[in-house]
């Protein structure tokens, strides 16, 4: 039994990232041994280690035995590896599935305080082109690929590799930061729905102008829900003309991370024009030196032959 290496899983299973990430770097080559021996050489094993270790952050809480660390991280990369020839051997008819439900899956990890934590900060280390597709794949209903396509105004196949990269890249990102400080997740996205329903009570006093002056970059370029093209005065145009036509909208969720954010609203018709716009609108928003410099407007579910409203509804 090595004492040092119970200590670390003990301190990992009571919320110390900083244990846990030294347990996975020190498991890590034989870790990778064990997907090399299943999957031989190639991505397949690389990717498999990767599963594994958000695996692991998962369920560290459920190793029973501190001194068995070792036996269960390579048990965890073998069920990742036998998973992936499966999935090989079978056909899948759906070309864009939902994320599955697996326990690897960054938004199943947020659940935990603090392995929430860091994988908000692993996040943050993502590129911007990265980071953007993540926060809508795991963290919005904006999921499927063609919708991510639609928002981010990428081919579909971009969208794709990007995901794949945004995987590798998290699961390196939480062993690099394994032992750093992190902000809270929770409060920085509980923040940004504070900062969409002030944003919204304002526009509804007349006052959105005043917000966007405020927290918007003056150079900032968006894409309104119909396509159009332009800045801070065709946004303060489109939402004026939404409230005088009585629609409303409503912040259903908000995640935040760096330099990207997404706000996801309910669209509320005018009573006596039930269909005026789509049922919901995302607001997607890049960042630069603490304002927003890119917004795009996209609705996630327009029918075909629907038009929307004004600009933002």
């Amino acid at each position: 039994m090595d004492p040092q290496e119970v200590e670390l899983v003990r301190s990992a299973q009571a919320g110390d990232v900083s244990a846990l990430g030294t347990l996975l770097a020190r498991h890590q080559a034989g870790m990778r041994a064990v997907a090399l021996s299943v999957l031989g050489f190639g991505p397949d094993a690389e990717d498999a280690v990767q599963d594994a270790a958000l695996t692991a952050v998962r369920r560290i809480g459920t190793l029973r035995d501190p001194a068995a660390a070792g036996p269960w991280l390579r048990a965890v990369v073998r069920n990742a590896c036998r998973l992936r020839l499966r999935a090989a051997r079978r056909v899948v008819p759906v070309a864009d599935p939902r994320p599955p439900a697996d326990p690897a899956t960054p938004e199943r990890i947020l659940e935990d305080h603090v392995s929430r934590d860091w994988i908000g900060h692993a996040i943050d280390r993502l590129s911007p082109a990265l980071r953007q597709v993540v926060l809508l794949r795991h963290f919005s209903d904006v999921t499927s690929y063609d919708q991510i396509a639609a928002a981010c105004e990428l081919p579909v196949g971009t969208v794709r590799s990007r995901l794949n990269q945004a995987r590798a890249k998290l699961s390196e990102a939480l062993l690099a930061t394994a032992d750093e400080a992190y902000d809270d997740t929770a409060a920085r996205n509980a923040a940004s729905a504070r900062e969409a329903t002030d944003t919204l009570t304002a526009a509804r006093r007349g006052a959105f102008a005043t917000v966007v002056a405020d927290r918007w970059s003056p150079a900032m370029r968006m894409t309104s829900g119909q396509g159009y093209r332009g800045g801070v005065d065709l946004a303060v145009r489109g939402m004026d003309l939404d409230l005088a036509h009585g629609v409303r909208q409503k912040l259903v969720h908000a995640v935040t991370s760096r330099d990207c954010t997404v706000w996801e609203m309910e669209m509320i018709s005018p009573p006596d024009d039930p269909h005026h716009c789509p049922p919901a609108l995302v607001w997607l928003m890049s960042h630069r030196e603490g304002r927003v410099d890119r917004l795009r407007l996209f609705f996630p579910a327009v029918s075909a032959g629907r038009t929307a409203g004004a600009s933002a509804g």
